[in-house]
């Protein structure tokens, strides 16, 4: 049966709206309206208050003209489903629905809600008849149907195909809609352009839509807004008329003085820009994971090799992946060209070889941070089954509390097929969406790769971490997280009572710390940290040396 509420990730339980409370809320929602455009304010209407679009939202109720006034009110629209219905409600109490690091979004959505009064939420897609202009941050999934295989998949198109057409049912003629979600190659002008211009046709509107692209490059984290408001934009439209709106729209509300737009021609060339954008990203990171392995088997620490090389200016942006690259964007983004290139774009033959291959090395690295894992505990003769490992980070990077595409996730599973039982602590995660929700997403039934996975449904992230270690055999240093990166050694042993099993997926340890384990009789592995062995070898010596 379908679920009639919707559940916030603090518990809070929200009835979903009723067929006989749409038309009460569009009259909420055209009265404020009416406010505004008294006011002098243009009408913006945001698809999709998730990770992007209620910081966007945000940041466009915040602006304000050249006399100082807000120049702009907001409408963020949702759909009312059980899993998304909930930001609603919290997002109208002038409470972000996204959990966030930056201490300006807080305040910010605050203050347009309760203060400026220039942000509002609902569920009523005829809310659009009323803007001026549309953003879409619709969520675009490319859906995986193996593990380590991204040919073998497809871009969930219905939801996105499903906004542009109710966009051209209700909107002004004259309204711009700006496409913010990543999108494959060619949506814009083959999907979305006609699929809008024939809807206008059946209204009687004679012009063409006013449809534009401009991809974000939001990163979660201390600097969510600013990466958002103050960094660089790129952006193109379909026609003459929605390439001036979209420029004049985003330099009234991004900081284009500072960092300016850059104007493409045409929708698919920018389009393009953000998934090679993002697929150059997770090439150089997948790049990395043959030299940790070679670093692994051959007494190399490669997060020296790293730093060293770094010092090389042109070389600055070398990154260790870690346990696995995750992220809503650069696990499946290449994915997106790949598909494009055959299902919008027409062609049969096969031009990806580097952009697929980097997506399947990022997918599988996981695996390899599970196996370590299973080895330093068979060092210490104890079974992967039943035995009890806490991982230390949920999300997919560093100081975020971002699970999608999280590399933990993955390695934690397989952990779970070998048998072993998981304990999970992370500061910033309150619920880890992808374990409770597994067996609804993203569809019923669909498998997750791997076997016996029922029991990670009731996955709990503990917040105690003194509490989490207690018992353990082994502990997995899975993100970067501040709050892992000063753990005494010595406390650690204390509180769990014996010797573990230690893996460092990140290179959070020095080679102090190391020696420190492996002295309190713990058996030590790091992902690319082939020099552990000789650490390893040089405190067995002490010891004999002693005896």
């Amino acid at each position: 049966m379908k679920s009639q509420t919707s559940i916030s990730p603090d518990g809070v339980v929200y009835p979903l709206p009723k067929s006989e409370s749409y038309q009460a809320e569009l009259k909420r929602i055209q009265k404020l309206v009416k406010k505004a455009q008294r006011n002098g304010q243009e009408i913006v209407v945001v698809m999709g208050v998730g990770f992007v679009g209620a910081v966007m939202a945000a940041i466009v109720a915040d602006t304000v003209g050249p006399d100082g006034k807000p120049s702009k009110f907001v409408i963020g629209m949702q759909r009312p489903s059980a899993r998304s219905y909930w930001k609603i409600p919290m997002l109208n109490k002038g409470i972000s629905p996204v959990k966030a690091e930056d201490p300006e979004v807080e305040p910010m959505i605050r203050r347009c809600v309760l203060d400026k009064k220039t942000l509002v939420a609902t569920y009523v897609y005829d809310v659009l008849q009323f803007a001026d202009v549309v953003i879409i941050d619709v969520q675009l999934d490319y859906q995986k149907n193996e593990l380590g295989n991204v040919r073998n998949g497809q871009v969930e198109m219905m939801a996105l195909e499903e906004s542009f057409e109710v966009i051209a049912r209700h909107i002004k003629p004259d309204a711009l809609v700006l496409i913010e979600t990543t999108v494959a190659p060619g949506t814009t002008e083959q999907v979305a352009f006609p699929a809008m211009k024939k809807i206008f046709h059946q209204r009687g509107i004679e012009t063409d839509p006013l449809l534009a692209h401009s991809y974000e490059r939001v990163m979660p984290g201390r600097e969510y807004v600013a990466s958002i408001r103050d960094f660089w934009r790129v952006c193109s439209g379909v026609n003459d008329g929605a390439r001036k709106k979209v420029v004049k729209f985003l330099n009234e509300v991004i900081n284009t003085k500072k960092f300016p737009l850059t104007v493409l021609d045409r929708p698919i060339e920018s389009e393009t820009a953000k998934i090679v954008e993002n697929s150059y990203r997770a090439t150089i990171l997948a790049f990395m994971d043959e030299w940790s392995t070679f670093a692994e088997r051959n007494g190399v620490d490669i997060t020296k090799v790293i730093k060293a090389i770094k010092m090389r200016p042109t070389h600055s942006n070398m990154i260790f992946p870690g346990p696995g690259v995750g992220g809503y964007c650069l696990p499946k983004d290449g994915g997106l060209g790949v598909w494009s290139y055959k299902h919008i774009l027409g062609f049969e033959d096969d031009i990806f070889k580097i952009t697929p291959m980097a997506i399947n090395i990022n997918d599988t690295r996981s695996l390899h941070a599970a196996q370590m894992v299973r080895d330093a505990l068979r060092n210490m003769n104890i079974p992967i089954a039943n035995a009890d490992v806490l991982v230390l980070g949920a999300s997919y990077r560093e100081d975020v509390g971002d699970t999608r595409y999280s590399g933990s996730e993955i390695m934690i599973r397989r952990l779970s097929e070998m048998g072993a039982e998981i304990r999970v602590h992370d500061p910033y995660v309150e619920q880890w969406w992808e374990f409770t929700n597994q067996e609804e997403y993203p569809q019923v039934g669909r498998s997750v790769f791997f076997r016996n996975q029922k029991k990670l449904k009731d996955l709990e992230v503990k917040k105690n971490l003194m509490e989490a270690l207690k018992g353990i055999m082994a502990l997995v240093i899975a993100v970067r997280h501040e709050a892992y990166l000063d753990l005494d050694p010595d406390e650690i042993i204390k509180i769990v009572g014996r010797p573990i099993a230690v893996v460092d997926c990140f290179g959070v340890l020095d080679d102090t710390k190391i020696k420190r384990y492996l002295e309190l009789g713990c058996e030590v592995k790091g992902l690319g940290r082939g020099h552990i062995r000789r650490i390893k070898e040089s405190v067995k010596r002490t010891w004999e040396e002693r005896d």
